[in-house]
């Protein structure tokens, strides 16, 4: 099938240039905030809080799909945005979460989680299991039960999703019944090494080039020796049992696609009830264009029959 060129110029509009990310990672934030302006968001019911720990606060911003801004006995998804955990934050994200409000009909809490390299791994993954924890422990704050609970992220913030899945399985101060992951981060190597083909398949010329991927994540590991930590890259964990109901959704020319759907075999092969879809003729990335476009609208009517279904758990 022949790459969506509409697909590729929106992408593109909404991108950056190849720019040295690990010299240039401060411009790029300021590149990707300027090209994801939200300009309906005064239309749209959101409130902004702040999540406390002992040395720092994690803003958390709140998103309702009714019409009045009702958030109490709505089923809510906590989101964790993409952006090779050095880009992006709550307002980049806006668009995106407004939209999975509106297209799901449930609350979406939004973390804005530290960034690398001034917060090298693990701050992210405890920024996101901290959020995570606060609103299990406590799912009365909105009229609901904790199996209307749903993790959710794209890119780096579905690998995020998936390490905080982790995380509260060997915590167990809570666990999460549903994970939804879009193309995620899953393994530490994408370097020509790297055993999965989509890497040397769509590594260049997709606008997310495995480069671009292996300096997002030298930035993120920082100094650390973590490279093999399964709360760095969750397809090197060697016990992937006890994991939420997981749906999966890859793209055809993304680096990261076999990556992702192998943490997606992995994990049914340890026990968990695993849906998986590869979108065709779609680039890494796509799930923040406009619905619009038929690979995003494929996509929620994935998100919308998992959310709808019984749980497996």
């Amino acid at each position: 099938m022949a790459i969506n060129k509409v697909m590729q110029a929106a992408l593109k509009a909404l991108s950056y240039p190849d720019i040295d990310v690990k010299k240039n990672y401060k411009l790029e934030r300021q590149l990707v905030n300027a090209t994801h302006v939200h300009v309906l968001k005064p239309f749209f019911k959101t409130w902004d809080h702040v999540v406390s720990l002992d040395d720092h606060e994690i803003p958390v911003r709140l998103y309702s799909p009714a019409p009045s801004g009702e958030v109490t006995g709505i089923p809510l998804i906590v989101f964790f945005h993409g952006g090779g955990w050095v880009t992006g934050n709550i307002d980049s994200y806006d668009k995106v979460c407004t939209t999975i409000a509106r297209q799901t009909q449930h609350l979406v809490l939004s973390v804005d989680y530290r960034l690398a390299p001034e917060h090298p791994f693990p701050a992210a993954p405890q920024d996101c299991y901290c959020v995570s924890r606060e609103v299990f422990l406590h799912p009365e704050l909105f009229g609901i039960q904790t199996n209307q609970i749903t993790l959710m992220g794209d890119s780096a913030g579905a690998n995020l999703a998936a390490v905080v899945s982790l995380m509260a399985r060997d915590q167990g101060e809570f666990m999460p019944s549903r994970q939804i992951l879009i193309y995620p981060a899953t393994y530490h190597d994408h370097s020509a090494a790297s055993p999965f083909a989509s890497i040397q398949e769509n590594g260049t010329g997709y606008l997310l080039t495995s480069k671009r991927v292996c300096d997002y994540m030298e930035l993120y590991i920082g100094q650390s020796d973590q490279w093999h930590n399964p709360y760095f890259a969750p397809l090197l964990a060697e016990d992937l049992s006890h994991q939420p109901d997981t749906l999966l959704i890859t793209a055809e020319y993304d680096p990261l696609r076999d990556e992702g759907e192998a943490y997606g075999k992995k994990l049914a092969e340890a026990g968990n009830f695993v849906e998986s879809h590869r979108v065709s003729d779609a680039l890494h990335g796509f799930f923040s264009l406009p619905v619009s476009f038929s690979q995003v609208a494929e996509c929620y009517e994935y998100i919308n029959h998992f959310l709808n279904g019984v749980s497996h758990q």
